[in-house]
């Protein structure tokens, strides 16, 4: 099968800043893929590079088996981009403004176009605004319009940046519930987000960047295991942690509010810390477990690799 995106060791350079810095990846035709990283990690010139709009120092970058340079015509036809910024033509509604899209990709008029045209503006809620001047919509109806255009020429490959930032919660919904379809027909996502909940939920392997490298690779479930675990939260009536029987690395304060959280790894750890607070003579009046997520992977993987170019340093 060929690979859906193959990004090899690809540099790109402003001025004193290496955006991205030796990327290599590879994700697979049908992969739900997250592509994370803080701001300024190197994201969007990638999705750039991958879209031709910028052209990499060095490297190279293909889509579908398409060089995005030796073969541009069709690697762009192979490519459908949500772009992070609201960019949009105020002459034309939204339907004029899908079939223009169709247009740029060689997509006569036809019945299976206006079917498919429709189809898209039904499961974007768009249908009511089909007529709608552009300049008249709202903010997230013009994100959902962007989803709309990256998706009209059918494209197996489906880039994401931000589609749901400034959007309302019942948009986010129904985009998930199209996206997801799309996915679970073939088609490839790659999405990039700062909302972890959604990249947790939704894909299944995860690339995180900083300062234009790859600094973790793996499916979801390993980094959240790798990463990350499980926490005891419980609030007592005691003031000394010692009194808990277990070591500083494993049980923290959380200010001064009588809460303290033990981390642990295995559910069959709970029964013998709850013991040990017993047997201390400590009163539970208040008790939480957490599952690890992907905000607390995020933030390790960043700081252990601020702390690894300070050792460099």
């Amino acid at each position: 099968m060929t690979t859906a995106i193959r990004i090899e060791q690809v540099y790109k350079r402003f001025g004193s800043v290496h955006a991205l810095n030796g990327v290599d990846l590879a994700i697979q035709q049908g992969e739900f893929f997250g592509l994370l990283g803080p701001n300024g990690a190197g994201k969007t010139t990638l999705i750039s590079a991958l879209a031709g709009l910028s052209r990499p120092d060095s490297g190279r970058l293909m889509i579908m088996g398409f060089d995005v340079e030796a073969d541009y015509r069709e690697a762009r036809r192979q490519l459908g981009v949500v772009p992070q910024e609201l960019v949009f033509d105020p002459f034309f509604s939204v339907r004029e403004t899908l079939e223009i899209q169709a247009g740029y990709y060689g997509i006569g008029p036809s019945r299976q176009r206006r079917a498919w045209i429709d189809e898209i503006l039904e499961n974007l809620d768009l249908t009511s605004k089909a007529d709608a001047n552009m300049r008249t919509l709202s903010g997230g109806m013009k994100r959902r319009v962007l989803v709309a255009q990256a998706l009209v020429h059918r494209p197996p490959v489906i880039v994401l940046d931000e589609p749901t930032a400034g959007v309302d919660v019942e948009l986010r919904q129904t985009l998930w519930q199209f996206v997801r379809r799309l996915n679970e027909d073939g088609h490839t996502i790659v999405l990039t987000t700062h909302y972890l909940e959604e990249a947790e939920s939704l894909c299944g392997r995860i690339a995180m960047l900083k300062a234009g490298q790859v600094v973790a690779l793996d499916t979801t479930r390993n980094l959240l295991s790798r990463f990350s675990s499980h926490t005891l939260r419980l609030r007592t009536a005691s003031d000394k942690p010692a009194q808990l029987g277990m070591t500083q690395e494993r049980i923290t304060q959380e200010g001064t509010s009588g809460w303290w959280t033990c981390a642990f790894a295995h559910f069959d750890e709970i029964e013998p810390m709850l013991a040990r607070i017993r047997n201390a003579g400590c009163m539970i009046d208040e008790l939480e477990i957490g599952k690890p997520d992907l905000e607390d992977v995020f933030i390790r993987v960043m700081q252990e690799q601020s702390h690894e170019q300070v050792r460099a340093a």
